[in-house]
C-alpha cells in the first residue's frame, strides 16, 4: 500500500489520459487515507465525488482546474465524506450536480465521519444506464445499492474504467449499515459488476482495482464466509452480535468494532428475509 506520503493531499495527479484524481485531506479509519475527488476528460470536465465541506479541497481542485470548465458534479452517493462539497464546487462553476438520488434517513450509524449529507440537492437524477457526456468522454449511471440504498458507480465508455465509490475498494471490505444499508441488495450489486466487462476500477478510498473480477469474487466468497461463520455461531447457541464481533473480527480495531456490528446485523436482516433466521428481542436464532 506504500506510506501515507505516498497519498498526498492538494495535488491533482494524472492516473491515466482521461482521468485525475485529487485527495481530500479527511483520512480516518473509516476514509483510509481520504476521500478521492476525480475529475474526467479535458476542457469541459466532470467531478465525481467532489468530497467533504472543506475549503482547502475545494482551493485545491480549482487551482488545478485552472482555465477548464467544469460540466457536470457527480456524486455516488450522500454519506457526508462524498457530497458535501458539490454544493460550493457548484457556486463556484455554476456546474449542475448530478447522479445519485438525496437520501433523507435518520441512520444512528457508527461512521461519525460519513453520516448522510441531507442537504444535498442534484439538479438532475441519473436513473441505471443513463449518462452525462462532455467532449470525449461518457459517463453511465451504473445502480448499485447496498452500501447505501442510492449509490451509483459510473462507467467511462470510452476507456472501461469504472468509479465505484464506496461499494466496491480494495484496502477494506464496504460497511453495510442497516437500516439504510442492505446486504441483499449489496451482493446483488456485486453479481451485476461481476458481470460487466470493466478494465479498472477507481474507489473513493484507497488504491486503483486492477483486476476486478477477482476483486469480486473474493469479495462475495468473504461475505458467503461471513454468512457461513453466523449460522455457527446460532448453531452453537451465540445469538448476541456483540459477542459474535468479538469471535470474529478477531485483531479488528476498536473502533471499527461498531461499523463490523452493524455489517453482521446486515447479513443476520438478510437471512431473516429469506426465512433463515428469527429473532426474540435483541437475541438471534436459527428459525425453527
Amino acid at each position: 500500500m506504500g506510506g501515507m506520503n505516498d497519498w498526498p493531499t492538494g495535488r491533482m495527479e494524472e492516473v491515466e489520459p482521461l482521468v485525475r484524481r485529487l485527495l481530500a485531506p479527511n483520512p480516518s479509519p473509516f476514509t483510509f487515507t481520504g476521500t478521492q475527488t476525480y475529475v474526467v476528460g479535458r476542457g469541459a470536465v466532470a467531478v465525481i465525488d467532489p468530497g467533504p465541506e472543506d475549503e482547502a479541497h475545494l482551493a485545491a481542485l480549482l487551482s488545478a482546474l485552472g482555465e477548464e470548465r467544469v460540466a457536470a458534479i457527480l456524486c455516488t452517493h450522500t454519506h457526508r465524506d462524498h457530497s458535501p462539497g458539490s454544493r460550493a464546487l457548484k457556486a463556484a462553476t455554476g456546474a449542475p450536480i448530478v447522479g445519485c438520488a438525496p437520501l433523507a434517513i435518520d441512520d444512528h450509524g457508527p461512521r461519525a465521519d460519513a453520516a448522510f449529507d441531507f442537504d444535498y440537492a442534484p439538479d438532475r437524477v441519473l436513473g441505471d444506464g443513463e449518462t452525462v457526456e462532455g467532449p470525449g468522454w461518457t459517463l453511465e449511471a451504473v445502480a448499485t445499492p447496498g452500501h447505501t440504498s442510492n449509490h451509483l458507480c459510473f462507467g467511462l465508455r470510452e476507456t472501461g474504467v469504472l468509479f465505484t465509490g464506496d461499494h466496491v475498494m480494495g484496502w477494506s471490505t464496504t460497511v453495510v449499515s442497516p437500516p439504510d444499508g442492505d446486504m441483499a441488495a449489496y451482493m446483488s450489486s456485486l453479481d451485476k459488476l461481476r458481470l460487466r466487462e470493466d478494465r479498472i476500477y477507481y474507489p473513493a478510498h484507497g488504491p486503483a482495482v486492477e483486476k476486478p473480477q477477482q476483486l469480486i469474487r473474493g469479495i462475495m466468497g468473504h461475505r458467503k464466509q461471513r454468512e457461513r461463520q453466523i449460522l455457527r455461531h446460532l448453531e452453537q447457541g451465540v445469538g448476541d452480535i456483540g459477542a459474535m464481533v468479538g469471535q470474529m473480527y478477531k485483531g479488528l480495531d476498536p473502533r471499527l468494532h461498531v461499523a463490523a456490528g452493524r455489517s453482521v446485523l446486515a447479513h443476520l436482516l438478510d437471512l431473516e428475509g429469506r426465512g433463515v433466521v428469527a429473532r426474540d428481542g435483541e437475541a438471534w436464532r436459527l428459525a425453527a
